[in-house]
């Protein structure tokens, strides 16, 4: 695609400013490719063995009307790795609404800061959005599932060929939507999940067993419409949120989408053991906010003995989307920015109280963890830094210590933005840090990516080695790391 192609679009979509999400770093690539024969700067080191995968909106087919960056179809980029060596391949996710478009060979679905009336329904709740699958990746049961922002049908990948398997069902169990951010606790197998609409149930919690199929679902009770993006598991519990930032119904009637964020609302936190029923689940108060990602949580004791629940978030500042210049235009933009702070929140499970505290003043997102141990004490957190721009971009990567308060910095450099890098164990690896992180990083002065490889135990001596590419991977959303041991075992 050259680089006037995506001002085409925008003057096609009728607006005044080309939208900056069609453009530069951000326009979508069309080719998928796979290659192998790539140009190392360093070392790949030996002992990192297994495939990182990101996931982001790619946009196949030009549609009317105004263009959000969650529209673009689910492409998945992967780069993996063994003995040394590396190979890179990207492949859109082939959803059911992507096969339509196909078949149709062009649009069926305006996006989401358009009315939808015309459109078709794209889930399971009757949503008539398109279901793109292009926000996250999780691994389960020797497949990768893709998941979609407004709650969606997962689409198993096979981690390796990034070939479409199909919709999960989870043997057929699963009779409605899955959310963004799916948690499994590897200990298990079990994956703990939730869905949500305006029509009831405003919220429904299930388990995935290790079976394979759902085991364990319950509706859960809620004021109203909610719009919950990310969920958090402890060994015994899972804690499900209840913001309040909410879709403004009276424009929903007027087939606008439009948030609104009610400040004298208490945000609500509510524990429910992991398998436990609607009427177990014990809400937390805390100050209003909004949370898009959560870090890790788990159980512990308060000095004086009481047992608490640690829950650490990526908590958004200014959750009421501000306009970023005048016009449409402007009002888009604002939607998409990010601005939020490491933040923990403590519950104490014997007297109901929350405790919450800031702890750090960087704008920072994106949170990863050792995958090993979700829902354990972790001590380190890896998230990206956010930089000062109007559109999102990710210019850095922070390395969080829980025991000594320490933070650790790695900028990518002038003009070099990256993409969310999950903690890779190296084989034998004994702890949170003994690994890597691995990004894409694309360089917007002349649109050329490659892939970042750190020690995780040390981000600040930079890269250990850079893979070059031969395409651009377009900034995105969500990665994943899958050990060589999950693609060997299928675990």
């Amino acid at each position: 695609m050259t680089v006037d192609q995506p001002i085409a679009l925008a003057e096609q979509m009728g607006t005044e400013e080309e939208n900056p999400y069609l453009l530069g770093i951000y326009a979508p690539v069309r080719d998928e490719i796979t290659a192998d024969d790539l140009e190392v700067i360093g070392e790949i080191p030996r002992d990192l063995n297994g495939v990182y995968l990101r996931n982001g909106p790619n946009r196949r087919y030009d549609a009317p009307g105004r263009y959000h960056w969650f529209d673009g179809d689910g492409m998945v980029h992967a780069m993996s790795f063994e003995n040394g060596t590396a190979r890179y391949r990207n492949r859109y996710v082939r959803t059911r609404a992507f096969g339509q478009e196909e078949a149709a060979g062009g649009a069926l679905w305006t996006g989401v800061m358009e009315a939808p009336r015309g459109n078709l329904t794209g889930t399971a709740r009757g949503l008539p959005f398109k279901d793109s699958a292009n926000t996250d990746l999780i691994h389960h049961d020797g497949k990768v599932l893709a998941t979609w922002y407004l709650c969606g049908q997962p689409m198993g990948l096979d981690p390796l060929s990034l070939e479409t398997l199909g919709a999960e069902t989870f043997l057929g169990t699963l009779r409605g939507d899955v959310m963004a951010h799916p948690k499994v606790d590897e200990r298990t197998g079990e994956l703990m999940w939730f869905d949500y609409g305006a029509r009831d149930p405003l919220l429904r919690y299930g388990v995935v067993g290790a079976s394979g199929g759902i085991e364990h679902e319950v509706a859960i009770d809620l004021p109203g419409p909610r719009l919950p993006h990310d969920m958090a598991i402890t060994r015994n519990h899972s804690i499900l949120m209840d913001l309040p930032l909410i879709q403004d119904q009276a424009a929903a009637r007027q087939g606008r989408y439009k948030i609104t964020f009610d400040r004298e609302t208490p945000s609500r936190f509510g524990v429910i053991p992991r398998r436990g029923q609607a009427s177990e689940i014990r809400w937390f108060t805390a100050e209003p906010c909004y949370i898009y990602h959560v870090v890790n949580a788990w159980e512990s004791a308060s000095s004086d003995g009481h047992g608490t629940i640690v829950l650490d978030v990526c908590r958004v500042t200014r959750p009421e989307p501000q306009p970023t210049r005048p016009g449409a235009l402007g009002k888009l933009l604002g939607y998409l920015r990010l601005d939020a702070r490491l933040h923990r929140y403590v519950f104490d499970l014997d007297r109901g109280t929350t405790t919450e505290a800031q702890l750090d003043d960087v704008n920072t997102e994106f949170p990863s963890i050792d995958s090993r141990v979700c829902g354990a004490p972790s001590r380190y957190a890896y998230n990206v830094h956010i930089a000062d721009a109007e559109t999102v971009k990710f210019d850095g990567l922070l390395r969080y210590d829980r025991v000594t308060g320490e933070r650790q910095d790695h900028r990518f450099g002038p003009g070099r933005f990256g993409s969310e890098a999950p903690f890779a164990p190296r084989d034998g690896s004994t702890g949170e840090e003994d690994g890597y992180l691995v990004s894409f990083v694309t360089d917007e002065r002349d649109g050329r990516s490659e892939v970042e490889i750190l020690d995780a135990s040390d981000l600040t001596a930079g890269p250990v080695a850079r893979v070059l590419l031969p395409q651009r991977v377009p900034v995105g959303f969500h990665a994943t790391w899958v050990r060589s041991d999950q693609l060997r075992t299928g675990s």
